[in-house]
């Protein structure tokens, strides 16, 4: 099938976010304290209230010329170094018609990918507004876009009433899924598990919003990152296994979500685990429905459903890479429940010629079932109106 046929949308790709982004429509109290960029050591830093966390303008491994630059030295470029099309989304829209796609789903990169950066934050007034600045700046980014770039809504999970808020008030100003700190438990919350969070699934259900799970999204997740090399490899190699790693990890939160009965109690609410990859799922879900008999017979009782059917019904996983295997995951988790990404413009990407790699990855596949990883099964999780064929 010719890929560049259909409306391709890439469900993970990430903005490195303007440096005004939180100070333009900052209140005047806060104008100094929001994020802002600072030189701090002759390194251009993200500071919050005076603490820097972590560095402005990077994650991007696409020079300003348009080449993709592999290895760890992009951890080290200037901001005039990186392309334009990283934090400038005019310049994002026409590198997406030159490779053939219509439209992105948009994720962050200086809250960390769940927003657990601003869980440090003090002020409880703060990190509520770093969040809510943020999200009204990805709605003037889909606006702008005419709807080709769909940023999910960062949640501000550290309070549950405010979360639960924020998912009515990203939906009613437009955006279509939540981006969701995966282990809020870690910072006094109870895990999502627990019934105190029942409201927040209920209102996901409420508004129709996917609740999005991006790799690395919390302290836990990223330490499959940090601590999976050895301590005697350099950069380049801990990189490469770091990476590979992290995608394994949200094979833990789906676990969780499904022995905690949330999918039992909120069967509308659609789930996504992002950047992760799919070749694992056949294997753990056929896992899950072992363990689920021979270790935790208690849950058999209190689960209407096999593990591997909550999946097929409400999990939604994100290939890019992978050329083996996936008729198997078609055939254990089926062909609604898989989306296309790209990751751009992280060192995984697949610029300059995703559809070309991705073309295949699916040549073995029938039409119906490439369309809708591709096309349909993404716009209708996300509500994309697609235009009509010419």
């Amino acid at each position: 099938m010719d890929l560049r046929a259909l409306q391709i949308i890439d469900v993970d790709a990430h903005i490195t976010e303007p440096l005004d982004l939180w100070t333009r429509n900052a209140p005047a109290a806060y104008a100094d304290r929001v994020p802002r960029a600072v030189d701090v050591n002759g390194s251009l830093q993200w500071v919050v209230d005076g603490v820097p966390i972590g560095r402005a303008m990077g994650s991007s491994v696409i020079r300003r010329n348009g080449v993709k630059a592999p290895g760890f030295g992009f951890m080290q470029w200037a901001p005039d170094e990186i392309d334009e099309s990283s934090y400038d989304m005019e310049a994002r829209l026409a590198v997406m018609d030159a490779q053939g796609i219509y439209a992105q789903i948009l994720y962050p990169n200086t809250a960390g990918f769940g927003a657990q950066k601003f869980g440090e934050i003090e002020d409880l007034e703060l990190r509520r507004l770093c969040a809510t600045l943020y999200n009204d700046a990805m709605v003037e980014i889909q606006e702008e876009s005419g709807g080709r770039l769909l940023p999910m809504a960062l949640m501000p999970w550290w309070d549950l009433d405010a979360s639960i808020a924020e998912v009515g008030r990203a939906g009613a100003n437009g955006l279509r899924g939540v981006n969701m700190c995966s282990d809020p438990h870690l910072r006094g919350m109870a895990d999502l598990g627990e019934p105190a969070w029942n409201p927040f699934w209920a209102a996901c259900a409420e508004h129709d919003m996917p609740v999005n799970f991006h790799i690395g999204a919390s302290d836990t997740s990223l330490t499959w990152f940090g601590t999976s090399p050895w301590p005697s490899h350099d950069d380049e190699r801990k990189l490469a296994i770091g990476s590979a790693m992290m995608y394994l990890s949200n094979a833990r939160i789906l676990a969780n979500l499904v022995f905690s009965g949330v999918f039992e109690r909120f069967p509308s609410v659609r789930f996504v685990s992002v950047e992760s990859g799919v070749g694992w799922i056949p294997f753990f879900l056929e896992s899950l429905d072992y363990q689920l008999y021979e270790s935790a017979p208690q849950a058999v009782d209190e689960l209407s459903m096999l593990p591997s059917e909550y999946f097929r019904r409400q999990v939604y996983g994100c290939f890019w890479f992978e050329h083996r295997g996936l008729g198997a995951v078609v055939e254990a988790l089926g062909a609604d429940r898989l989306l296309f990404e790209t990751d751009y413009p992280h060192p995984t990407c697949l610029y300059p010629d995703p559809l070309e790699r991705a073309g295949e990855a699916v040549a073995g596949l029938d039409d119906d079932t490439v369309r809708k990883m591709f096309q349909d099964n993404a716009a209708e999780l996300y509500r994309i109106p697609l235009p009509a064929a010419v």
